[in-house]
This record gives structure tokens, C-alpha cells and sequence, in this order.
């Protein structure tokens, strides 16, 4: 769901294994900046939590939120859900 959030307005998607590595090393995927912007500004906060936890599962705990949150600070994205992710 958080892919397809994330590309809804734009020519290519954002794929799974693209949105796991970047929530994992917190760099945005090359190229899918956009994709990241729109997922972070426009996804119900719920969403976010969720894919912070499931992402979660493959590092240690609150890694997936810091990077989440370092993403948003990157591309410049300012959201009060980001705090709880």
C-alpha cells in the first residue's frame, strides 16, 4: 500500500524492495526522491506507523523510524506524524 501511495501521481513506481532498502539505509532510492516526498506528505500517519514496524522487523528497534524521519529531513518534508513513526 505504501508504494502505491507513493507513485500514485508519478510515471514510475516505486518498487517493494526500493522502499525497504531506503527505510533500512536512510537514503531515498536514487531517481524516486519524488516518490518519497509524496508518501511522507501524503500517507494517513497510520500507514506510516505500519511501515515502520514491518520494515522494522529487519533492523534494530526505532533504526526504521530514524531513518524515516532523516529521509523527510533530506528532501525537506516536515510532518508532525513523522515524530510518532
Amino acid at each position: 500500500m505504501a508504494c502505491t501511495t507513493a507513485g500514485v501521481s508519478l510515471r514510475t513506481a516505486l518498487a517493494p524492495d526500493e522502499l525497504i532498502r531506503s527505510l533500512l539505509t536512510g537514503k531515498p532510492a536514487a531517481g524516486k526522491e519524488a516518490h518519497f516526498v509524496v508518501l511522507l506528505e501524503e500517507a494517513p500517519a497510520e500507514l506510516l506507523r505500519g511501515l515502520a514496524a514491518q520494515a522494522g522487523a529487519w533492523a534494530k528497534p526505532g533504526v526504521v523510524s530514524k531513518n524515516l524521519r532523516r529521509i523527510a529531513r533530506q528532501l525537506g518534508v516536515r510532518r508532525k506524524a513523522l515524530a510518532d513513526a
